[in-house]
């Protein structure tokens, strides 16, 4: 279930923050609580993907551009990701997150999220995600404009540009794999 009072607490305790900039780091604290966890007793992966919303969404209301995308009836959503797992967050653990905009390209934003513990990066994201409205996806440099922001996005790091250019090779669809008869659904391609 969707972390519904943890996401509400968070968008109250920075609903008075002072403002940042489109590139600037939001910082928030959290626990990990029984309800996040893996059989192995840690942060669950896909656990962590919600709690990143805990950091990304407050992070885009400070940066004034929640209320830019709702003035003109524009949504937000996760267009890819990749993570990085190094170091276990268990029960009970605090973790501090710092999340920020990296820059964007002619469609998507690109931003980098991690968890810390006791001076340790646990794990680390790459996220890139769309503006979206009824005609489809919205330039960001149109977000940044109508924000009163510079559209020229800063150059984004090679690491994030290297990402970028090795998903453009993936398939789109993915190639099925050989299904047999008894596994084939209507949900699937004949």
């Amino acid at each position: 279930m969707y972390p519904m009072l943890r996401f509400a607490k968070e968008m109250l305790k920075f609903r008075r923050a002072p403002r940042i900039g489109v590139l600037d780091a939001h910082v928030s604290t959290h626990r990990c609580w029984p309800w996040d966890l893996d059989p192995w007793i840690e942060l669950n992966n896909g656990r962590t993907l919600t709690l990143y919303d805990l950091g990304r969404l407050p992070m885009a209301v400070r940066t004034g551009i929640i209320g830019i995308m709702r003035d003109n009836g524009w949504g937000i959503t996760v267009a890819g990701n990749s993570v990085r797992y190094r170091r276990r967050i268990r029960c009970f653990h605090r973790f501090t997150m710092v999340s920020r905009t990296l820059g964007w390209d002619a469609r998507f934003l690109y931003m980098e999220q991690s968890m810390w513990r006791a001076g340790e990066c646990c794990n680390h994201m790459l996220l890139r995600a769309a503006i979206t409205s009824a005609q489809g996806i919205v330039a960001p440099a149109r977000l940044m404009q109508a924000a009163g922001r510079d559209p020229l996005s800063p150059e984004l790091p090679g690491w994030v540009r290297a990402w970028i250019a090795a998903d453009a090779e993936r398939p789109w669809p993915p190639l099925l794999p050989p299904i047999t008869p008894g596994d084939r659904n209507a949900d699937l391609p004949a």
